[in-house]
């Protein structure tokens, strides 16, 4: 198969011009998430954060409160430009952002409480990253990959239509052809084997903490195009001048299914934060506190 994940090559385009639409698009967490972290992790306002891969904040901006300071890094100069206008915007004032790429670090970032990694981690050089931020981690401290499974198999809703997918995946084959695009490369698929990263990073576990959900959200037109240009397979860029002929298209047949109603019914799963913590007698953690 062409476009195996192992066989892409990053480059800086992955998510041009999608980092204006993913707040609106991308579908959120948990609304007990924070509250999950600061139990599981006994957090008393002490300590820094790292979410690596940030986006524009999505989960850092809701930690940042637990934290002395919450420190958020991404490779997209827009993605973090909008991290640092929400943050402003929420009034999070011990919140600050580096573009950067992850196999970058550690960059002289310093010691941390907490490393997260949230719909992140599947874009990196995983063995490297996984080592590098272990020894970045003060003394018992941890790594969440936080799951994101919540973007992905989500269970219909009873009384609203759900989002057309296969129908928004015919455009994009027509647009830019049968592979999923990755930046200047395609990358079809995705690598699932993050727990044999870790472990063989010098990490035990997972503890794994269930977040609840199950709200059903009613997604406007406008919100489902904004999740569609949030995805790397869909950003603005790859679809050059077409992009308003594309634009168009999407939306007639939203509303098409969308019907008489005009919105979406989705479901929400829970979320799980898979907790990995240092294994005793490997090498790291060398900041002390």
């Amino acid at each position: 198969m062409s476009g195996e994940w192992f066989d892409w090559t990053w480059d800086p385009t992955l998510f041009a011009g999608a980092a204006e639409h993913y707040e609106r698009g991308r579908l959120p967490y948990a609304p007990g998430l924070a509250d999950a972290f600061a139990a599981a992790l006994a957090l008393d306002g002490q300590g820094r954060l790292l979410d690596v891969g940030c986006g524009p904040g999505t989960v850092a901006l809701r930690l940042a409160h637990l934290f002395e300071e919450a420190v958020g890094v991404d490779a997209d100069p827009d993605m973090v430009r909008e991290a640092a206008r929400l943050a402003s915007e929420r009034g999070i004032g011990n919140a600050r952002w580096v573009c950067l790429r992850a196999e970058d670090l550690p960059a002289g970032l310093g010691g941390f409480r907490v490393v997260t990694f949230a719909a992140s981690f599947h874009w990196m050089d995983r063995p490297r990253v996984a080592a590098t931020v272990r020894d970045m981690l003060v003394d018992g401290g941890v790594i969440v990959h936080v799951d994101n499974r919540h973007q992905d198999s989500l269970a219909p809703s009873t009384d609203l239509p759900p989002v057309p997918d296969a129908e928004i995946d015919v455009l994009r084959r027509r647009y830019l052809g049968d592979d999923r695009r990755a930046g200047a490369s395609i990358r079809n698929t995705s690598p699932s084997d993050e727990d044999d990263v870790f472990r063989n990073a010098g990490f035990a576990g997972p503890d794994v903490v269930v977040v609840p959900d199950g709200r059903v959200l009613a997604r406007s037109v406008d919100d489902v195009v904004a999740a569609t240009f949030s995805m790397s397979y869909m950003a603005p860029h790859l679809f050059g001048d077409r992009l308003g002929e594309l634009e168009a298209e999407l939306r007639r047949v939203l509303e098409a299914a969308a019907g008489a109603g005009g919105s979406f019914g989705v479901r929400l799963p829970d979320n799980a934060l898979k907790i990995w913590r240092h294994r005793p007698g490997r090498p790291g953690q060398g900041h002390g506190k």
